[in-house]
């Protein structure tokens, strides 16, 4: 591979850490050679699985998540701060729905800790069983089938159910963080989130700053319909601009 071409292609790649999608006029009029020769290196690189080849461009390669049980272990003091601060959001709550996910089993740890005489309507059964523990809490568990990987019921059945139910907040996890809206790697669990957005007075995303700039294949919200991030560091950039154009409250 020669230099140059070598250098283009870092260079493409280092874009898209900035910009999740690229096409290839833009890249060929930015890199200053022909359509075929983008199209080749965007080739290669796919072969290479630093990305993914879309119709007139390029995504980064998509990531998938470990399982939940996992993904527990990973950032757990920045969770712990998070879930103290979504829950101080929350005081005057009385019904709850929570989505499934690591971050959001440590809002419901705290939850159980320091909240009383509430539901809790879930579709995670590891959010139910830390819940438990207070039995002051009501928890509704919704129907489904069951997703093993992320311990959480998804499907028509579970939809169905959350249709006829409301809540005062919406607490949910995000595998990325797009400048287009919070976006999961499962689509079954991010079906289930939208539906849950949808019967809530406010939404709250919870997400830890490795969820920055990450794009996952299943958006599940536009910003506009998220009232509050909660993370553990603040945002920069174009996500910051873009929570900020929405309106989204940004709390650390």
């Amino acid at each position: 591979m020669s230099r140059a071409k070598t250098a283009r292609q870092a260079e493409i790649l280092a874009e898209l850490n900035t910009t999740p999608s690229l096409r290839i006029a833009d890249l060929a009029k930015l890199h200053q050679v022909s359509s075929e020769t983008i199209r080749r290196d965007l080739d290669e690189l796919t072969r290479s699985g630093h990305l993914n080849r879309t119709y007139g461009g390029a995504v980064r390669a998509i990531a998938s998540e470990p399982a939940v049980t996992e993904r527990h272990r990973l950032y757990m003091q920045e969770r712990e701060q998070i879930a103290r601060t979504a829950v101080d959001l929350m005081k005057d709550a009385r019904i709850l729905m929570i989505g499934s996910g690591s971050t959001t089993v440590h809002v419901a740890r705290r939850i159980a800790s320091v909240m009383k005489d509430i539901t809790v309507i879930t579709h995670s059964f590891g959010v139910a069983t830390v819940l438990s523990i207070n039995p002051t809490i009501r928890v509704i568990v919704l129907p489904g089938d069951y997703h093993a990987a992320e311990g959480a019921m998804v499907g028509a059945h579970t939809l169905a159910f959350l249709h006829s139910l409301s809540a005062d907040y919406t607490v949910l996890g995000s595998s990325g963080l797009s400048t287009e809206g919070p976006t999961d790697a499962l689509i079954d669990c991010a079906v289930v989130y939208s539906a849950m957005i949808q019967r809530a007075v406010n939404t709250i995303v919870v997400a830890d700053h490795s969820k920055f700039d990450a794009t996952f294949p299943a958006r599940y919200a536009s910003w506009q319909q998220v009232q509050y991030l909660v993370a553990d560091q603040q945002p920069s950039g174009k996500l910051a601009a873009v929570l900020s154009q929405n309106k989204v409250a940004v709390r650390c």
